[in-house]
């Protein structure tokens, strides 16, 4: 006798019902937290059971199901981890919209008797891919919090000291935040000499390790504050508001850099590493972010797959003689592997040569009538097919595909 197992998953805890493919009740709903208590007592009801006749589905929530899962994979058992969307079109079938977790719990059961010879087990990825996948989330999180501040900098600048920030780029950002701190205001600055002024920055900037940058940085920032006019004036607010401000920034800019050097050792173990990395255009951030979010490609029957992953696919649309030409992705996928996929493409387009196949294709599509931001999705979607290919092949190679 086959079993099909549901698992309505919740925060802390979650319902479990279990039926024959028959659709007899084997186990009426019951709660477990994801403690070890709770997971004991799920492979206890569970042990009775031949494991190749029983096939537990739960829903992909993002994090919450992780405990159950990673238990129930490293018991051997047939787990899938199903689309949230997929499972909700499932349990909305009915007439009656009743909603309760042991309801939902059934109806998981049903969908795993229902699809049993159609489901796919969860493939375990390796520690490396678990890894950069969560450094990926946490470098994603770091940079949104990193605009703010940068955009909290730039109109605190505004009030205390207009037109610092356009003075500030790429290679002496931090150095300009840390003169921001003590120097945040015209007035500040013209106390001292300007050779006192220049001497002190350029101390700091070698302190910092740019050299050089001091001196010409330093001169640019004493110029502007003896023709500058603060909004605002020079008190114990503004110095508080100054020194928090940058400190925020500086810390948040650091965060970022520490989990980008180690996303980019992580990746380095990897085959796929050196078949981006080759790529013009994709630099040792974006290399480590896309691997981070395709994960281990061999999960992927064909490269129509990823593109789905993706979201990147345009699904036909046909009903009777009317059939849709003008069709837009479908977005329902992996939105953070589109939009590093989207920067890996203006990488491409803004930096490399003519001769680069990415550039050309999208240049291509541009010359075409095609807007610029379809142009970099169409590019995208080239690059995701070109790297299953490529990394499929290396694979066979080292015979581990």
């Amino acid at each position: 006798m086959k079993y099909g197992k549901g698992i309505d998953v919740s925060k802390g805890k979650s319902t479990i019902a279990m039926l024959s493919i028959v659709g007899e009740v084997i186990e009426e709903p019951f709660e477990i937290n994801h403690d070890v208590d709770g997971l004991n007592l799920l492979e206890k009801k569970l042990k009775d059971i031949p494991r190749e006749d029983l096939k537990i589905v739960m829903e992909e929530t993002g994090t919450y199901h992780l405990p159950v899962l990673n238990y129930l994979l490293d018991k051997g058992y047939f787990v899938v981890a199903e689309n949230a969307l997929k499972i909700k079109k499932y349990l909305d079938r009915g007439l009656r919209k009743a909603k309760t977790d042991k309801k939902d719990s059934y109806k998981l059961a049903e969908y795993t008797c229902d699809n049993w010879y159609k489901l796919h087990k969860v493939r375990e990825n390796s520690e490396t891919y678990n890894n950069l996948r969560f450094l990926s989330r946490q470098y994603i999180n770091n940079i949104n919090v990193q605009v703010k501040q940068k955009n909290n900098f730039s109109n605190l600048c505004d009030l205390l000291f207009p037109g610092f920030y356009p003075l500030l780029d790429e290679n002496n950002f931090i150095l300009g935040l840390e003169i921001f701190k003590k120097y945040y205001h015209p007035e500040i600055v013209t106390n001292k000499k300007q050779s006192q002024f220049v001497e002190e920055i350029d101390k700091l900037a070698k302190k910092l390790g740019h050299k050089g940058a001091g001196i010409t940085l330093a001169n640019k920032i004493y110029s502007l504050a003896s023709k500058t006019i603060s909004p605002h004036p020079n008190n114990k607010f503004a110095q508080l508001s100054a020194m928090s401000c940058a400190d925020a920034l500086i810390l948040t800019i650091k965060t970022t850099t520490i989990i980008i050097t180690e996303m980019d050792k992580l990746a380095r173990e990897l085959p796929e590493y050196d078949v981006i990395n080759e790529i013009p255009g994709c630099g040792k951030k974006l290399t480590s972010r896309v691997i981070a979010e395709i994960g281990d490609v061999r999960r992927f029957k064909n490269a129509g797959s990823i593109i789905a992953y993706a979201g990147l696919d345009a699904p036909p649309y046909q009903s009777g003689q009317f059939e849709a030409t003008n069709r837009h992705i479908s977005k329902r996928g992996n939105k953070y592997l589109r939009k590093t996929g989207y920067e890996v493409m203006k990488s491409i387009k803004s930096s490399c040569k003519s001769d680069n196949e990415l550039k050309s294709y999208i240049i291509k599509k541009e010359n075409e009538g095609k807007l610029k931001k379809v142009a970099k999705i169409a590019g995208l979607n080239k690059f995701l097919r070109m790297y299953y290919g490529i990394v499929k092949k290396q694979y066979k190679q080292l015979e581990i595909w």
